[in-house]
């Protein structure tokens, strides 16, 4: 049994069933409006199954150990994830809303295009996390590889160790905090520091994807023009700083 629950109102076996029916399974479980917690679904003999549970869209916990290969999760809706293992690329792909939380590693182009929700990586992460992104947050407790964050308009990503080269390349109106060192920043992005608002913005952030660490550890890597515009107190209300 796993470690997050021990009632499950369903448990399946990926070993009997395809990832299609198990989905039908789940999506055929009935939600009260007013639940105070949503249903657990325990999914057993995940062995790196292409693009599992992807496009789910019910309000259940699903609770998985194992490990799943590319896509898993992709445009995830309204589904909390709570997963032990390893996954590939594009986890969390164009996620909408609803929270992913691996405790494992994950390949590249975590959290690419997503536009909401929350999606949490308690180890490393590949190349391209937050590519392209528009919303939500990304939280990784470990490394994450090089061009993190590169075309992201919008949302929040959190990197607790270190990042590869290009952080933040073509960032508009993203905001990266990173706790480690960067191999190198993008043209026209820059380090500061976190302002007081900030400090406490972070620190709920953190909170919220179960991620230990102090807010003030952490660094922001904003475009340049942002940070001067700040410096002068001057600003768009909905600014394109790149």
């Amino acid at each position: 049994m796993s470690e997050f629950t021990e009632s499950p109102l369903m448990q399946l076996n990926l070993n009997q069933l395809s990832i299609n029916a198990a989905m039908e399974q789940i999506r055929n479980i009935e939600v009260e409006d007013n639940a105070e917690k949503l249903p657990e679904v325990v999914i057993d003999g995940a062995s790196g199954q292409e693009h599992a549970f992807m496009r789910l869209s019910h309000p259940v916990r699903l609770i998985l150990e194992g490990s799943l290969g590319n896509y898993a999760f992709a445009f995830n809706h309204q589904t909390d994830v709570q997963m032990t293992g390893n996954v590939g690329h594009g986890v969390g792909e164009g996620m909408r809303s609803g929270a992913v939380r691996i405790r494992g590693n994950a390949g590249d182009g975590v959290g690419c295009s997503m536009t909401g929700g929350t999606l949490a990586i308690y180890g490393a992460a590949g190349d391209r996390c937050g590519a392209a992104m528009r919303g939500g947050g990304i939280f990784v407790r470990g490394d994450v590889g090089q061009e993190t964050g590169i075309g992201a308009l919008g949302g929040t990503i959190v990197i607790g160790g270190d990042a590869g080269a290009n952080l933040g390349d073509a960032a508009s109106n993203v905001t990266i905090f990173i706790r480690g060192q960067a191999a190198s920043l993008a043209e026209g992005v820059v380090e500061a520091p976190l302002r007081q608002k900030e400090q406490v913005r972070l620190g709920l952030l953190l909170i919220n994807a179960s991620i230990r660490g102090d807010a003030t550890d952490f660094r922001r890597v904003v475009p340049e023009a942002m940070l001067e515009a700040e410096q002068s107190k001057s600003g768009e209300l909905n600014p394109n700083w790149r």
